[in-house]
């Protein structure tokens, strides 16, 4: 039986686990710990959500003596990604935009009072170089 992706992630459970995940192995106490306080659910709830990730093949496990070490898989990751690879258009610009901006207010903050800030050359093969500020201004 195929699940969608989006269908194992819909779980806010899930997306955290895959969040704690995300910052090394861990293992399944430490998890459930965590899983247990953030949301109030039992034990066997936790173990379940892990099930599914790991059926999905989002998750791996691997036994350690009496412990079982999770990790993320990449692979369903991937192909999520690639799937909003093409969406990714509607706020890439944004983003640049956005960046542009920061750039902008951070050069006005370190630009002394009464200097005129450099300008930018324009969106060429130069673009990202200044002009010195124009004498007698």
């Amino acid at each position: 039986m195929f699940v969608h992706a989006f269908d194992i992630l819909g779980d806010p459970r899930r997306r955290r686990i895959l969040e704690l995940l995300a910052d090394g192995e861990q293992t399944s106490g430490a998890i459930t710990d965590v899983i247990r306080a953030e949301f109030a659910i039992s034990q066997p709830a936790v173990s379940q959500h892990l099930r599914v990730l790991r059926d999905s093949g989002f998750a791996s496990v691997r036994a350690e003596g009496a412990r079982r070490l999770y990790s993320v898989e990449p692979a369903p990751l991937s192909e999520i990604d690639a799937w909003l690879d093409r969406f990714r258009r509607f706020w890439v610009q944004r983003l640049d935009a956005l960046e542009t901006e920061l750039a902008r207010g951070r050069r006005a903050a370190r630009t002394p009072a009464g200097e005129e800030p450099t300008r930018p050359t324009g969106s060429g093969l130069g673009a990202g170089k200044t002009d010195p500020p124009a004498k007698g201004t």
